[in-house]
């Protein structure tokens, strides 16, 4: 089902979601789960970091995700997954979503999404919000 626009009553739609590092460890054993929540790109850059900054840097990209789902009002399924939802990283170091495949129908409802994440003794924060589109 094609997303909705959003109604004048929209400002800011906030998400956020915490994950344990622990609950990270026992997804990344089933082998599916790395293709299914990340896109190459982050993949490719979990890659290149040390196995305990690796952990923390999925953590907090996947907390990031589900945040963002939650801003949009949708979820998980019916042809969204979590790695259409790519959480990069701005020359200042700032998280920057961007939306891929089946996700861009999305795009349309917000005018911008801004996500903070975080990660502190084996916890992982995300806050997303989705702007308003400028009239």
């Amino acid at each position: 089902m094609p997303p909705t626009a959003p109604g004048p009553e929209l400002l800011v739609r906030p998400g956020v979601d915490v994950l344990c590092l622990d609950e990270l460890d026992r997804l990344t054993t089933r082998p599916w789960f790395l293709r299914y929540a990340y896109s190459d790109r982050e993949l490719g850059l979990a890659g290149a970091l040390g196995p305990a900054r690796r952990r923390e840097f999925l953590a907090a990209r996947f907390a990031a995700k589900e945040a963002v789902v939650k801003a949009l009002g949708h979820g998980f399924g019916r042809g969204l997954a979590p790695r259409h939802i790519e959480i990069d990283r701005r020359d200042d170091g700032r998280p920057e979503v961007r939306l891929i495949g089946p996700a861009t129908a999305y795009a349309a409802r917000v005018g911008a999404i801004t996500v903070s994440i975080s990660h502190k003794n084996g916890v992982a924060v995300a806050v997303a919000l989705a702007h308003p589109r400028p009239e």
